[in-house]
């Protein structure tokens, strides 16, 4: 299980569900100790891709979903695969409170989302 260090976040809306980082989030891939760190620089935009037919479950403006989702966008930048990138995604997701059985269903969206 990865985990965040402690800094203060601001997520800055932009349009639709684009937002902007402002403050660096610190993210240990893999389990705790791992020392394999990864970086959302501030500045970063990114965007909480939930489709429309599923808003009304998964609000994209939920904050407990952001940094998760900086997180993601900013592995699949780098090159992660989406299986990686969406690990990692879960375990963002726990590690700010989303329970289990959301986490399953927007773990496999993000994971299988363009299977090809």
């Amino acid at each position: 299980m990865g985990a965040y260090t402690d800094a203060p976040i601001v997520f800055e809306r932009l349009d639709g569900i684009r937002y902007r980082q402002h403050g660096r989030t610190s993210w240990e891939l893999g389990h705790k100790g791992s020392d394999h760190w990864e970086y959302v620089e501030d500045g970063t935009v990114f965007d909480v891709s939930i489709p429309w037919a599923l808003r009304w479950i998964f609000d994209p403006h939920e904050p407990r979903y952001l940094k998760a989702a900086a997180l993601h966008d900013e592995l699949l930048r780098r090159g992660f695969d989406r299986v990686t990138a969406a690990g990692a995604f879960n375990e963002a997701l726990k590690a700010d409170g989303v329970s289990r059985a959301r986490r399953f269903a927007m773990t496999a969206a993000t994971a299988f989302y363009r299977w090809a």
